[in-house]
């Protein structure tokens, strides 16, 4: 098996589509399915159902699993040599679902560290294991549990979540307010699977209600704007409050001990992080992120 082989393979793994994987692999689309069919050949086994649209079957997924873990260390290894050869230079990886939080940590980085190469990847809490260990990205941080094998994690913040509303709000003037008094308010949320769309619908789902979520978006700073405009309320994390200008928004918090957020780092769990990866996870984790109530930070191993 050629190296260039299992990079397709994962490209069509991902699509789930010869043509879309031909077009950005830049290859024919009948050379890509020779390779395909070469590769189930020398593992005696097909990778894909093709009954109807093309699946990665679970044989698939288990081949998928493996290629990502083995061109990962193939990576790592480049990586460190050219580090050696570089010194203080290098690349490091940084993935979470929303960036706002890291100016202040990734611009003290980057003023300690100027020869190295930051690369930012917004990724879904639920593909960050399996990135990490498939050497994808070194770092990751999210504000939901990571719980995998192989990953180690440290507490960067734990900190509470108002709720925001416009400063015209019939609610605005309280210091707190009840879940059952915002049952039927319009929310600005983030989406189905993002930790902020989670605490909301943990939050009513415990009282057995359902929250009346009128937009969704995955990026917290258009959230906040959204509430600002007018549009609705929602809930906002205190390290966003702190940074948010102007008094266009009232905060008030939510009478219940689970309205809080965890931000945690998480890296693979072996001898194997490039330095320039060491020295972010360092900033990140002796980064004063100055929030009430937070806790220090603590090793965790998943």
């Amino acid at each position: 098996m050629d190296l260039n082989a299992l990079r397709q393979f994962l490209v069509v793994a991902r699509l789930e589509h010869l043509s879309r994987a031909a077009d950005e692999l830049r290859v024919a689309q009948p050379s890509l399915s020779r390779t395909i069919a070469r590769l189930e050949g020398e593992l005696r086994a097909p990778l894909f159902d093709r009954a109807g649209r093309l699946r990665l079957n679970d044989a698939g997924k288990l081949f998928r699993d493996h290629v990502e873990r083995a061109l990962g260390e193939i990576e790592a290894g480049r990586r460190a040599v050219a580090e050696a050869a570089r010194g203080e230079s290098g690349t490091v990886r940084l993935a979470s679902e929303t960036f706002l939080t890291f100016t202040g940590p990734l611009t003290a980085f980057k003023q300690a560290h100027p020869g190295v190469e930051v690369e930012l990847r917004r990724l879904p809490a639920g593909e960050m294991a399996r990135r990490l260990l498939a050497r994808d990205v070194d770092l990751c941080v999210a504000s939901q549990p990571i719980r995998a094998d192989g990953v180690e994690a440290v507490r960067l913040l734990d900190e509470v979540v108002w709720l925001a509303t416009p400063p015209d709000h019939p609610l605005a003037g309280r210091t707190s307010v009840t879940v059952e008094e915002i049952a039927d308010e319009p929310f600005i949320a983030a989406g189905r699977g993002h930790w902020h769309r989670r605490l909301l619908d943990r939050l009513f789902a415990a009282r057995g209600l359902t929250p009346r979520v009128v937009c969704e978006g995955d990026e917290l700073g258009a959230v906040a704007e959204l509430i600002k405009a007018g549009l609705g309320i929602g809930l906002v994390p205190d390290l966003a409050r702190r940074s948010t200008s102007g008094g266009a928004t009232a905060w008030i918090a939510v009478d219940d001990p689970g309205c809080r957020r965890t931000l945690t780092l998480h890296w693979a769990a072996d001898d194997h992080l490039p330095a320039a990866a060491r020295r972010l996870r360092d900033t990140l984790t002796d980064w004063d992120w100055g929030s009430a109530g937070s806790h220090a930070p603590a090793v965790m191993t998943s």
